[in-house]
């Protein structure tokens, strides 16, 4: 994931509580995987096209939701 550092940011970074981001375009789009560690493996929680500067709250809650989710039924 981090074949690019340290040229420009990292292609993945903590959001912290647990929470990661990869970072990638689509062509002229930005886009974002949210993801947290568990078990030994990378669960994917949400995926989006980012169209502002910040990451949208909706876009972290939904993945923090799906994390304790997860937790929950681990």
């Amino acid at each position: 994931m981090e074949f690019g550092w340290p040229i420009g940011m990292p292609t993945c970074r903590p959001l912290g509580q647990g929470l990661f981001e990869v970072r990638t375009t689509l062509g002229n789009r930005i886009a974002r995987v949210l993801f947290c560690i568990g078990d030994g493996r990378m669960i994917l929680l949400h995926g989006f096209i980012k169209k502002t500067q910040r990451t949208p709250r909706a876009d972290l809650d939904l993945a923090r939701t799906r994390k304790r989710a997860w937790e929950d039924a681990s």
